[in-house]
């Protein structure tokens, strides 16, 4: 893998980690499309795959640092009882929203990978990821509620929702935000406990891969390309995510939309592409 394509790896993830197009989904079709030659599986990789996320947590914790320094102040009895109280509720719902992905993860994220992990494959979940958000839209409740009436249940359901993206192809912001609008959430509620519950899940893959990433027989020079790629994906992902915001802050009607008629144009595209040329 040479720099340009550590790069575009790196913009790539940035920005399809939190715009509802599935990051996933992307990394399996582009390359694919794109006859990058290298091996996603190989030791090589591994230092992208872990930096990358490294980098893209970082974004959002810094983005979102009032809500983590308010959780963490308030937990630890730093806040007086109000701001303590509002706290131990913030960090109970983000438990809860996380627990389905990591107890279905822990057990068929691997399989669920091999199973749906071909371009093709991920190139029609694209489609079917469009169908979600569009189906989102038409069936969200009336009801326009802020993030603070968030209920366990409610956090359930998006935790459950979040599940989908263990599927290449299904966004992981895509399904939670659906489940908020599902729930009455607003989209600008949505989205941002969707990113909140973003931060545990990225940071717990990282982990998870450090052990595989000590034993691997790193190449030379790997590390340096791996560093400059991560430092661009967590500048993409602070972009992405401010853009966002502001975006669902501006939009509560149909604001999935025009991601749904991308990924369902690129979805199209790529299958027939892959299939036929």
């Amino acid at each position: 893998m040479d720099m340009l394509q550590a790069i575009g790896i790196a913009i790539l993830q940035g920005a399809t980690e939190l715009f509802p197009v599935s990051s996933l989904g992307h990394a399996v079709v582009i390359p694919a499309l794109l006859k990058w030659d290298f091996n996603q599986k190989g030791p090589a990789f591994l230092p992208f795959l872990v930096l990358l996320h490294l980098g893209t947590a970082t974004a959002l914790l810094g983005y979102f640092w009032r809500d983590w320094w308010g959780l963490a102040s308030g937990v630890l009895g730093m806040a007086g009882p109000q701001k303590a109280a509002a706290a131990r509720k913030l960090l109970k719902l983000i438990i809860v929203a996380t627990i389905p992905a990591v107890i279905l993860g822990g057990l068929l994220e691997h399989k669920l990978r091999e199973l749906f992990s071909a371009p093709v494959i991920a190139a029609i979940f694209l489609c079917i990821n469009a169908g979600v958000l569009m189906w989102g839209e038409r069936l969200r409740g009336s009801g326009r509620r802020p993030l603070s009436t968030l209920t366990t249940m409610d956090a359930l359901v998006i935790g459950v929702w979040q599940c989908g993206a263990l599927i290449p192809g299904i966004s992981r912001s895509g399904t939670t935000i659906v489940g908020g609008l599902l729930r009455g959430i607003d989209h600008e509620g949505a989205a941002h406990f969707s990113f909140l519950i973003a931060t545990p899940i990225i940071l717990g893959a990282t982990v998870l891969e450090v052990p595989k990433l000590l034993k691997a027989d790193i190449p030379p020079g790997v590390f340096t390309t791996a560093a400059i790629a991560a430092v661009v994906a967590g500048l993409t992902a602070l972009a992405a995510t401010a853009f966002l915001m502001r975006y669902f802050r501006k939009h509560d009607d149909l604001a999935l939309n025009p991601f749904a008629y991308y990924c369902l144009a690129f979805g199209l595209f790529s299958t027939a592409w892959l299939t036929f040329a």
